[in-house]
Order: structure tokens, then sequence, then C-alpha cells
């Protein structure tokens, strides 16, 4: 899978800059903003992680052709899907990424024309929630996904080995013989295939929990805000009935203005 570098999105200029504002002001969303970019960034590792998990995944469906295994089937299919939820997911974070970069360009800009005050809400600036909640929710089915291929792998691996001890002691019957008790432990051939699968399930498994985490982040900026809608509208609501109440007063001095 060709890979594209991107710096991560604690070292973009825009980001650092809205950083540095919000700590130089001692805003209170200044820690959950950090807290979920840091979210964001972790996501990012844990992509490359499961990038490296596919290779190891290749590796043992390439060992499976070699020796002409019945699993290089489900193998193949399974890594195809699973490609798939990895590009997916790059593309997800992409945008992700490119949102915050965005909302923190923005909210520099408000910052520097209306001062601190801007930043009040600073949320609106972050289109961020529904990528969160798709990447999580996508994240679900992959595991979903992932769990259910592992338990077809280990069931063809299980029963081709267990074919295989079958077949020898066939042939050692036919010699008079003694059956031969296996030794390996029932499965270990699909737990050793299987593993890399695994591991990739795990990648998706710490992605989600920190979807969710940045999730709850956002959910304690965005209640930060409310305060701060509260009054704007409180003002706009107070402007309205003093022109209503400024209109009345001028109609009462005015009876000829107010029939006209």
């Amino acid at each position: 899978m060709a890979k594209v570098k991107t710096p991560p999105i604690a070292e973009n200029e825009h980001v650092k800059e809205f950083m540095a504002i919000l700590r130089e002001n001692n805003t209170p969303s200044s820690q959950d903003f950090l807290a979920m970019l840091k979210q964001v960034g972790t996501m990012e590792k844990q992509l490359e992680a499961a990038v490296k998990e596919l290779a190891a995944m290749r590796q043992e469906l390439k060992e499976a052709q070699e020796q002409n295994h019945p699993i290089q089937t489900a193998l193949r299919k399974t890594i195809i899907v699973m490609q798939g939820q990895v590009l997916n997911l790059r593309d997800k974070l992409a945008d992700l990424k490119q949102n915050v970069i965005m909302g923190c360009k923005n909210a520099v800009a408000a910052f520097k024309e209306n001062g601190i005050t801007a930043l009040d809400n600073a949320t609106r600036f972050f289109k961020v929630r529904p990528i969160l909640e798709t990447l999580r929710n996508e994240l679900d089915d992959n595991i979903r996904f992932g769990n259910t291929a592992i338990a077809k792998i280990e069931t063809i691996s299980t029963s081709y080995h267990q074919a295989g001890r079958h077949l020898k002691n066939a042939g050692r019957a036919m010699l008079g013989k003694e059956a031969m008790q296996d030794v390996k432990p029932n499965g270990k051939l699909a737990e050793v295939i299987s593993a890399p699968f695994r591991a990739e399930c795990s990648c998706f498994a710490a992605m989600k929990k920190s979807a969710e985490a940045a999730i709850g982040h956002l959910a304690k900026l965005e209640e930060r805000a409310k305060p701060s809608i509260q009054k704007t509208m409180q003002t706009l609501n107070e402007q309205i009935a003093q022109s209503k109440k400024d209109t009345s007063a001028i109609e009462r001095h005015n009876p000829a203005k107010a029939e006209r």
C-alpha cells in the first residue's frame, strides 16, 4: 500500500498558532482542545500501526499460498477487505485533520479581528463532530468484521490441522502402528496465522477508543460554549425588547406618525 507521509497535526503552523493564543490568554478551552488534538495525533500513530499489520497479513498469505494451504482464499478475501478499511480510515483521518487545521486558521483570524471574545464559542470553527462519529462507527464495524474473519480463519486452520493428524494416523494404522497422540496444541496453526489479524483488530479498537475520547473532549468544549451562546441570545432578546419599547414611545409621542 503506497503511503504518503504527512506531518503530524500538532506540527501544523495554524494549529500551533491557535494553541499559542489559547495558552497566552489562559482560556478554559485550551486544555480540552489540546486533549482533543492529542487524540487525533494518537489516531495517526495507531493508523500507521494498522498499515504495518497489513504487511504481516500479506506474509501469512504468501506462506499459505506456497504451502497450498486451503486457508489462502479466506486470507486473501479478508486482507482485501481490511486494506480497504485502512484506506478509508486514512481518508477520514485526513479530512479530520484538514477540518481541524482550517478551524484553527479561521479561529486565529477571528481572534485577530475581534479579540479574545471571538473564541468564547471556539467550537463553531471546528466542524469535526460528524467525522469523529463516522470514524467511531466505521471502526466498530471494522472490529466486528475482523472478529468474524478471525473465527473463520481459526475454524479452517483447525480443521486442516485435524485432517492432517487423522491422515497420518490412518497411514500408521495400515502399517500396524499405534496411532500417535498429537503433542501440538490443537489450533496452534490457527493462532499463528490469525495473530496479525488480531493485531489489526487491536489497532482498530485503539483508534475507536481515541475517537471516543476526542468526542468526549469536544463535548466539553461545546458545553463551555453554551454560556456564551446563551449570553449572546439574551443580549439579542434585550435589544429586540428595547427596540420595541423605543418604537412604542415614538408612537405615543407622535400619534399622527403612528397612524401613517
